[in-house]
């Protein structure tokens, strides 16, 4: 009997990783006379320990819970909660990734490299393109319409999406494709205007259309949107810059997200990920209807009646995305079972047709 071993993991890499940036954050507070921004700016950390959890444990990065806590509660500028979602999750969602690779955790590794080359040429054209063009009013809308139809896709499909597992095996050359598209489209639109959003948009790929177990789908969502926030603080930092408290409130909350959204991939794997993603999922509908009602004079019926239809119109996107991956997953087990008739009819003993699993899509990635 042939036992399979457990993965060599790094933690080590990990570890190092924590001490290096726990030193840097403490030499520019102390360095930098800090102390009281900190201070000031303890009720963000306190939010960000809700948030560096969802962003580690679920597709929806920490601005999930930043933007909405800067904008809708503390009555924050909406491009501030943009830039905030990505220099915050520049550090959460970095230790989250450090964290899952240390771990050895299976990817989508095609997905991920295309949806990562999709970013590189998306994310600055929408920076210095597309966001300057969308008014604060609608960079709020805009994040609330994206977050209410993951939201509701979450609680009326978690059972079917919670039941994936492995992976569909489809070529590789397909899957870099599908991430170059959608890491573009993604970076370009919805990651320009909120600061956020291509880690959920290519975890919807993942689970919908190539019917991923979470366990790969959320780590590769994860990953993307680390490189992403690295990305568009790089870009920002060199270009645009960033709105007025940016940097205070990321000094508050970046040392608990370091821990917090780490922590967050670790603790999902002891209690679940569906009841986290149903958790996260009410948050989610529920900012929507926050904002709509805190900017029902603004939006007005005729605004709101819009909003509604992005949403509906962005579900519909999802289950258009679903029936084409049942169409897939149906075309690509015919053709295994093909094959393997073509192979039983030669003389060679019969295979019996599978798709990966996630252990097995584990050693492939190790191979």
């Amino acid at each position: 009997m042939s036992i399979l071993q457990p993965p060599k993991t790094y933690l080590w890499v990990w570890f190092t990783w924590l001490v290096i940036f726990y030193v840097t954050w403490a030499c520019l507070v102390l360095l930098g006379d800090r102390v009281s921004d900190v201070i000031t700016h303890w009720p963000m950390a306190l939010a960000m320990a809700l948030g560096s959890y969802a962003a580690g444990s679920t597709p929806m990065g920490g601005g999930t819970v930043g933007f909405p806590v800067l904008v809708l509660l503390f009555d924050m500028p909406a491009s501030l909660g943009r830039d905030f979602s990505f220099a915050v999750q520049s550090i959460g969602m970095t230790s989250a990734s450090i964290f899952i690779l240390a771990r050895r955790q299976p990817l989508a590794v095609s997905v991920l490299q295309g949806a990562v080359c999709g970013a590189i040429v998306g994310t600055p054209l929408g920076i210095f393109f597309i966001a300057p063009l969308i008014p604060e009013l609608w960079i709020k809308v805009c994040f609330s319409i994206i977050w209410a139809g993951f939201g509701l896709l979450h609680l009326y499909r978690i059972n079917e999406i919670a039941s994936n597992t492995g992976i569909i095996d489809f070529s590789e050359k397909w899957d870099f494709r599908l991430g170059l598209l959608l890491g573009f489209i993604a970076s370009l639109t919805v990651v320009s205007v909120t600061g956020v959003g291509i880690d959920m948009i290519i975890y919807a790929a993942l689970v919908l259309l190539c019917r991923a177990d979470l366990k790969i789908a959320i780590p590769t969502s994860v990953v993307i949107m680390a490189f992403n926030s690295v990305y568009g603080v790089l870009i920002k930092s060199a270009t645009t810059g960033f709105q007025a408290g940016t940097y205070e409130n990321w000094l508050a909350a970046a040392p608990v997200v370091a821990l917090g959204a780490p922590l967050g991939v670790l603790i999902v794997g002891l209690v679940g990920r569906k009841p986290t993603l149903l958790f996260v999922a009410v948050l989610c509908v529920g900012q929507y209807i926050w904002t709509c009602v805190n900017e029902r004079h603004l939006l007005g019926v005729s605004g709101i009646l819009i909003t509604l239809l992005f949403v509906g119109g962005l579900l519909y996107v999802f289950e258009r995305l679903r029936v084409l991956g049942n169409i897939l997953s149906i075309n690509k087990t015919a053709d295994i079972e093909a094959s393997a008739h073509h192979i039983t009819s030669l003389g060679i003993p019969d295979v019996e047709p599978h798709l990966h699993s996630g252990e097995e899509t584990h050693k492939s990635l190790k191979n």
